[in-house]
């Protein structure tokens, strides 16, 4: 249902197939996503922790709200999903670069938080399909903190947007999928563009 990363290796043949669609759609619907995904709101208002990892989070939040789109989406959309899981991963090996962790530890890693991204795509996916608001809210508070148990915070705020989001999603013209236009909603406020 989801694309997978084209690691190590592979990631060079994902260059080359960018080559099939337009470069600047993928990157104005990625660095629109990446913006949603940093709105304070979810931060300040939402309970996500302004953190490495809770920016991680929020980013595989709404990437797997959008992948849900593109899974139905014409061939077109099917591609910009792949281009945009290849550039997230790309994104994600920077980072965990810059954060210091030398060449030997990075593949490790990287496989890591390839698990997680897709364990919590099958979690909020399973959730997602059943309109369950409950098992969804679980299934983040557990994700985002699972050090805390029991003592998470409430993420009903969260599960509450993600329906709402994927609802909206649901009605997003092919158009705007193809053309990398599709937007996410800040909670309480705009469409983000």
């Amino acid at each position: 249902m989801f694309p997978r990363p084209f690691l190590a290796e592979s990631m060079l043949f994902g260059f080359f197939r960018q080559k099939k669609h337009n470069r600047q759609i993928m990157e104005r619907q990625y660095a629109a996503l990446t913006a949603a995904a940093r709105t304070p709101y979810f931060y300040s208002d939402l309970s996500i922790p302004d953190t490495v990892m809770g920016r991680f989070e929020m980013l595989s939040i709404v990437l797997i709200l959008f992948f849900r789109r593109t899974a139905k989406s014409a061939r077109s959309g099917q591609e910009l999903a792949q281009e945009i899981i290849d550039a997230f991963f790309q994104d994600v090996d920077h980072s965990i670069r810059e954060l210091g962790v030398g060449d030997p530890g990075v593949p490790k890693r990287m496989k890591k938080l390839a698990g997680r991204f897709y364990g919590r795509a099958e979690s909020y996916g399973a959730a997602l399909d059943k309109d369950d608001h409950q098992l969804l809210a679980q299934a983040l508070a557990r994700n985002i903190y699972p050090e805390r148990g029991d003592d998470a915070p409430d993420m009903q705020g969260l599960a509450r947007w993600m329906i709402e989001e994927e609802a909206h999603l649901r009605d997003v013209p092919e158009e705007s999928v193809e053309t990398g236009s599709v937007t996410m909603a800040v909670p309480g406020g705009p469409r983000l563009q």
